[in-house]
């Protein structure tokens, strides 16, 4: 008797093999570099952000303690420059902490993409060579860009400005709003929002650094004792820089500086008081009104400054006339 043999094919299990084994055999050789890759980066980037972080905490704490306990008891513009300075080195402290994370993330993640597509097998090559080519291409005719980018990393790493200042930029003035590595956002006082490039910025002019002066003129009768008026003043300063209510706005007791001209009946005198830089127009205003009751208390006479009139214009006075000149008054 003959007995057949029945061969089952192995077609199958012959097409399984072929499917996985090269796919096993890839990702113990390439796959193994690819997650070491990821690894090492995730590492790296780990480790350059926590020594990142605890630089910037400890430049931030540094310029704490090195900050005066009290601005009112610096006596020199130096010493107050750095008393109300040291908040602003703070700020400027976490604002390179964020650019270093940034430029660390950027630059990781760059080689990491290179390495990884190189292990997947794409050849870079021509790659790094276009954009080698695409770069000078771009050099050539994105120069303002570039000059806006640069400009941009500079402005961030010498803190001429950030967002809150009052600045002065030539094209615009107004407070910042953003400030991005490309241009400027900032807002003027009738609420127009200004876009500055970077690199068509020239000079800056701050206004909100280190501090400011209150600046306060005022008109008194010709005739008056410039003494009495210095004495008086002297007292509103020491007044006002012994409340606490001017704790945030002055930075200094209002001290009188002379007189600055002399027209018809009147004397102009000057007084002024360094102030927060954000307390400017606060702090000329408080000091106008403390002087105003002053002078009141005081009887110091204060002339009738008169505006230009038209000849024939309704409420014109003849000259000679009750209200017409410069008439000292009491206030």
């Amino acid at each position: 008797m003959v007995t057949a043999a029945i061969t089952v094919p192995m077609v199958a299990k012959d097409s399984t093999a072929a499917w996985y084994e090269p796919v096993l055999g890839w990702l113990s050789g390439h796959g193994i570099s690819v997650v070491v890759t990821l690894v090492i980066a995730i590492t790296a980037w780990w480790l350059g952000s926590r020594v990142i972080t605890r630089v910037t905490d400890n430049a931030v704490k540094r310029a704490a303690q090195d900050r005066p306990v009290s601005r009112r008891s610096a006596d020199t513009t130096m010493e107050l420059t750095d008393a109300v300075m040291g908040q602003r080195r703070e700020q400027r402290a976490l604002a390179l902490g964020q650019l270093l994370r940034s430029m660390l993330t950027f630059f990781i993640v760059g080689i990491t993409t290179l390495v990884v597509m190189t292990e997947l097998g794409f050849d870079i090559g021509p790659l790094l060579a276009s954009a080698g080519v695409i770069g000078v291409a771009l050099g050539f005719g994105a120069q303002t860009l570039v000059k806006d980018f640069l400009s941009g990393i500079f402005l961030v790493l010498e803190d001429q400005y950030g967002p809150g200042d009052v600045v002065d930029l030539g094209s615009a003035i107004g407070t910042i709003e953003e400030v991005g590595l490309r241009i400027t956002r900032l807002r003027d006082s009738s609420g127009v929002v200004w876009y500055v490039r970077n690199g068509e910025i020239l000079r800056v002019g701050n206004r909100s650094q280190g501090w400011t002066l209150a600046i306060v003129d005022l008109p008194v009768a010709y005739d008056e004792d410039l003494d009495r008026i210095r004495r008086l003043i002297d007292k509103v300063g020491r007044e006002m820089d012994a409340d606490h209510a001017y704790d945030g706005i002055l930075l200094s007791a209002p001290t009188y500086q002379g007189v600055e001209s002399v027209s018809g009946d009147a004397m102009f005198v000057v007084v002024n008081a360094r102030a927060a830089p954000d307390q400017q127009v606060v702090a000329t205003r408080a000091l106008r009104e403390q002087l105003k009751r002053a002078f009141d208390e005081a009887n110091v006479r204060m002339p009738i400054l008169a505006r230009p009139q038209v000849p024939g214009a309704p409420g014109t006075q003849p000259p000679g006339s009750p209200g017409s000149g410069n008439q000292p008054r009491r206030i």
